[in-house]
């Protein structure tokens, strides 16, 4: 067990699509598969439960991973506090699954889809491989993004707008600009928007500082239109298909309606 909990871990390294990076991966990706294959059988009661089950999940998982670091001695306001994006979106996707907010359900659905599969895709675990408290840690908190962003859609039937997109993408611009000044102020790195993180990642084949940070806001801006391309596409199959019968819907329709629409399909 000493091994499970330990900062000088001296277990295997985490390895990129490994054989536990992959069983991890397929875990999460048979979850999310079940709940859409299954999403009209699930009853009312055990909707409320799996979402107050995540959320509590998630919640737990980053209090354990605070508490590891504080008492390894490893917490400091420069690396720990929830200003980096999936860090933030914990905290975001426990409270979507409590309270079903619309608001929330956009920013998690655009940036924890896009942001969450990146990070389980090439994972921060450094020499953290299986069993570390670290490796199951990443893949619980990023997997409940991802999976809350999925239940909130597919099981309880709330969908994007063409608006959403445009407040996504102002609201994480303005929050990047905050997270600067922040870093400046106590010379952290959240967002990698400092300089490049020191392990290995996907911002390692982008040009140098400051110029990856424009290309990351365009990456995270196609990622967003291709998120919400499957919406666009339906809405398009509606509007040439039913002529002026079934239009596409608008912020100010109810998502009950939205609902009732997509269990008709």
């Amino acid at each position: 067990m000493g091994e499970f909990f330990t900062a000088d871990y001296t277990g295997a390294p985490f390895q990129l699509f490994g054989p536990s990076h992959l069983i991890a991966l397929s875990v999460i990706a048979v979850f999310n598969v079940l709940l859409i294959a299954f999403r009209r059988q699930i009853p009312q009661h055990w909707q409320v439960r799996i979402r107050y089950g995540l959320a509590t999940l998630i919640l737990l998982n980053e209090m354990v991973w605070h508490a590891w670091n504080w008492a390894t001695a490893q917490w400091t306001i420069q690396k720990m506090l929830p200003l980096h994006l999936c860090s933030v979106l914990v905290f975001l996707s426990a409270a979507l699954l409590i309270s079903k907010s619309q608001a929330l359900y956009e920013i998690v659905y655009f940036l924890g889809i896009a942001g969450a599969s990146q990070a389980l895709l090439t994972p921060d675990a450094g020499r953290y491989g299986f069993p570390h408290l670290r490796f199951f840690q990443i893949f619980i908190s990023h997997g409940i993004i991802v999976t809350a962003a999925i239940f909130i859609t597919t099981v309880e039937g709330y969908r994007p707008t063409p608006r959403s997109l445009t407040r996504v993408a102002i609201r994480g611009t303005l929050y990047m600009g905050f997270v600067a000044i922040v870093n400046t102020a106590i010379g952290s790195n959240y967002l990698f928007i400092a300089h490049k993180p020191e392990t290995a990642s996907l911002l390692d084949v982008l040009p140098p500082w400051p110029w990856y940070i424009p290309i990351i806001e365009l990456i995270g801006l196609a990622m967003m239109c291709l998120l919400y391309a499957p919406f666009a596409w339906r809405d398009w199959r509606r509007r040439t298909g039913g002529g002026g019968k079934n239009k596409a819907p608008s912020d100010c329709m109810e998502r009950n309606t939205w609902r009732r629409t997509a269990t008709k399909e």
